[in-house]
């Protein structure tokens, strides 16, 4: 199932799903950990490439991208912080309401133009890196603001803006 999981990842200005990001790290892992960047990010587009669509302008942009999700995957300094500082993690694992906090949180974020990195993270062993007690669960630049419920949208607002600076 991993290979059909759909990752959003910035890769310029934009949020992209990718699908089978994660599947791709995972395999090339062992094998690719400390080889030379521009290696790793070929092999990367090579085998997303099979089941994503790439623009051929901005197909250096997916690699940089993809080097970067792969050197955090491996918890390796990478470079840049593409978003901003502002970083959003839904946790749950997939029910409606976790899935409905990610969406307004997509829709907040496209109303007040901030471009951060959002995650959703699905797997109930890293929900239970975070410590929460209840799904869902979002945490804004580190900090859980919210548990067990969905917030209103002006309430996601705020705290987005604050966090935006």
């Amino acid at each position: 199932m991993a290979q059909d999981e759909i990752s959003q990842i910035r890769v310029g200005d934009s949020a992209v799903g990718i699908i089978g990001l994660k599947a791709v790290m995972e395999e090339m892992a062992e094998e690719y950990g400390d080889k030379p960047d521009l290696e790793v990010q070929e092999k990367l587009l090579n085998r997303l490439s099979k089941r994503n669509y790439f623009p051929q302008k901005v197909r250096g942009d997916y690699g940089e991208a993809f080097l970067r999700e792969f050197k955090k995957y491996l918890g390796k300094p990478y470079e840049g912080d593409v978003s901003g500082g502002v970083e959003i993690k839904v946790l749950g694992q997939g029910c409606v309401q976790c899935d409905r906090l990610e969406r307004e949180l997509m829709e907040v974020m496209a109303e007040i133009d901030l471009a951060a990195d959002l995650e959703h993270v699905r797997e109930i062993k890293e929900i239970g890196k975070y410590g929460v007690m209840g799904m869902p669960a979002l945490l804004i630049n580190g900090k859980v603001m919210s548990v067990g419920r969905v917030p209103p949208k002006a309430k996601l607002k705020e705290w987005l803006k604050e966090a935006q600076g």
